[in-house]
Order: structure tokens, then sequence, then C-alpha cells
């Protein structure tokens, strides 16, 4: 009886080192970046009474109103506040960026090491680093892993777009994760004015709240946990044509045992 051949293997001891290690990025840092922003009202309070402190040398009853001095002091607050809320938002986004980065050079490093069993020529790696997610899909799908029936997948999806957006600014990717994924940019009119202007938000309104970083946290630990022990060749395995043209030679079922 033929043997298939294991075109892609994941090692158990492996598969827990990227777990761990993912993990481990994420509580550390909550604990030690997003922990700082746990209480950004009272600071907001402090810088409060911070500038009256400051400011009161320069109070005049004889010319000025102190509703008016009271009222700068406020202002300086919601100023903090909005500059501390606004470095939280930008912080979270670095978390998940540096996340999602890692899941991706991690997963490519590894499907490399796989696939130089069975490809030749000096092309395919630079393919497979350059590949997107669907082309990942389209190549393991065939062979018996389907990632896109996964929930996980549309959360990957969604962070490639909000990381790519964090990172570039407006373009495909803000157009994309509108129509996809627009629960990621956050519509302050709709907030203030009960109306929309969803049709003109940017790069600025992207925001990713803390339960929306652990779906994305668990949507990579469960991508890890998904894949399979062995994916193995057969008959019907299909090269797709973003790998097929990376290919010097293969032929994957000369290399069944």
């Amino acid at each position: 009886m033929t043997r298939r051949y294991s075109l892609f293997q994941m090692w158990e001891s492996y598969r827990q080192s990227l777990i761990t290690s993912h993990q481990f990025y994420v509580n550390q840092a909550r604990q030690r970046l997003l922990s700082q922003f746990d209480d950004i009202g009272t600071e907001a309070d402090r810088a409060s009474d911070e500038w009256l402190e400051n400011n009161s040398h320069r109070f005049n009853p004889d010319w000025h109103d102190e509703g008016d001095f009271y009222e700068s002091a406020v202002d300086a607050g919601i100023e903090f506040y909005q500059l501390l809320s606004d470095m939280r938002d930008r912080t979270r986004l670095s978390v998940v960026a540096g996340m999602y980065h890692e899941w991706d050079k991690q997963l490519r490093q590894w499907m490399v090491e796989q696939m130089r069993g069975w490809c030749s020529g000096d092309k395919f790696e630079m393919a497979v680093w350059k590949s997107t997610l669907t082309d990942i899909a389209d190549l393991v799908e065939p062979i018996g892993w389907e990632i896109r029936t996964k929930d996980y997948y549309s959360q990957l999806d969604a962070c490639r777009l909000v990381v790519n957006v964090y990172k570039h600014g407006n373009g495909n990717s803000l157009a994309q994760l509108k129509r996809k994924h627009p629960q990621y940019l956050h519509d302050p009119a709709a907030d203030l004015l009960g109306e929309s202007c969803f049709d003109i938000l940017n790069y600025e309104h992207l925001a990713v709240s803390d339960d929306q970083l652990q779906a994305f946290s668990a949507a990579i630990e469960a991508f890890w946990r998904d894949i399979p022990a062995d994916i193995y060749d057969h008959e019907d395995a299909v090269i797709p044509a973003w790998l097929g043209k990376a290919l010097d030679d293969v032929d994957l079922g000369a290399r069944r045992r």
C-alpha cells in the first residue's frame, strides 16, 4: 500500500512553543503597557488640579473671574484625558500590529521550512513570503485544511486590514475595512448627533477595543491549534497559480512514500 507524503507537519512541541510565545506577548503587553491607562480619569482630574496650582499666582480677583479659572482647569483636564485616550488607542493598535506581524512571519517561516522537502528552485520561498492569506488558503484547502470555514479566518482577515490601515493610513485596506469590518472604525458623529458620517471616516477613526484585541489574540491561538499534525498530499492536490509560477519543478505524486 502506497503511503501518502506529508507536505506539512506541525510538531506538537513546536505548536505549543508558538502558542506560549503568543500568550506571553499578549499578557505582558496588557500588564506592562495597557494597564498604565486603566485610570486615566483620575489622572485627568489630577492634571486639572495641577493646572490650578500652577496658575493660581496669575489670578487677580480685580481682573479675573474665578469661574473662568476653574473652567480653564477643567479644559486642561479634558485635554489631558483626550491625549491619554489617544495614546492608549495607539498603544493598543501597536500591540495588535506586533502580535499580527509575529504570527504572519512565524507562519510563513514554518511553511517555507516544510515546503523545502517538496519544492525545488530558489523562487518559491519569496512567493510564500509575498503570498496573502487567501493565497495560503488556496494552497492548503485542496489538501484538506479548510481554513476559510473557520471562525478565526474572518478575525485574521480583519486583523490584517486593521494593521494595514494603522501602518499605511488611507487606501485600499481602509476601503476593504469599511466594507467588510466597519466595527473597527469609530464614528464620532453617530455618538454625538445620532447620525452617521461613515462615508467620510478615514484612518484617524481606526480604533480597537480591549475585547477586539482579545478576539484577535484568540484567533491567532485558534489558528495554531487548528493546524493538523500532518497535511498530506493526495491525487487531487493542486498547486495554485501563485506558487506554480515560482516553482522550477514539483511532483507531489512522486514524493509519496
